[in-house]
């Protein structure tokens, strides 16, 4: 005879994660994707003063003039796949990045499609014009 724990774990425990899911997907998918972001292409240039690199996604965050923007670098598989090594991506470094700012303009917030460190160009998202 199956316990009620299992009957909670193997039915129950699923078909609440699966409900939650469906009824909430702007909190599943708020953030990923590109839906957030502007259509239109975006270019800022500054100094990175702040990074955070790993999953789901890495961030440098750079200053310009006297804001500091938040700047979405991808997944680390893609800054290897652009030949882009973690070291580029350090406080002091002079970035230039093309991508998509957050379509809310309270946000200081870009997706970046390209960067570009040293006069070198990476691009982080060749299936994507940028």
């Amino acid at each position: 005879m199956r316990s009620l724990l299992y009957t909670i774990l193997r039915w129950v425990f699923p078909a609440a994660v699966f409900a939650i899911g469906i009824a909430s997907p702007g909190l599943v998918f708020s953030h990923h994707g590109w839906g957030w972001a502007t259509d239109e292409e975006f270019e800022i240039s500054g100094s990175i003063v702040k990074v955070r690199l790993g999953n789901p996604h890495g961030e440098v965050t750079i200053r310009t003039g006297n804001e500091e923007w938040l700047i979405e670098v991808g997944q680390p598989y893609r800054h290897k796949s652009a030949g882009l090594p973690d070291a580029k991506l350090a406080p002091g470094v002079f970035i230039t990045v093309h991508g998509h700012r957050s379509a809310n303009p309270e946000e200081r917030l870009v997706k970046a499609e390209r960067v570009i460190i040293d006069g070198v160009s990476y691009i982080l998202y060749p299936d994507r014009e940028s």
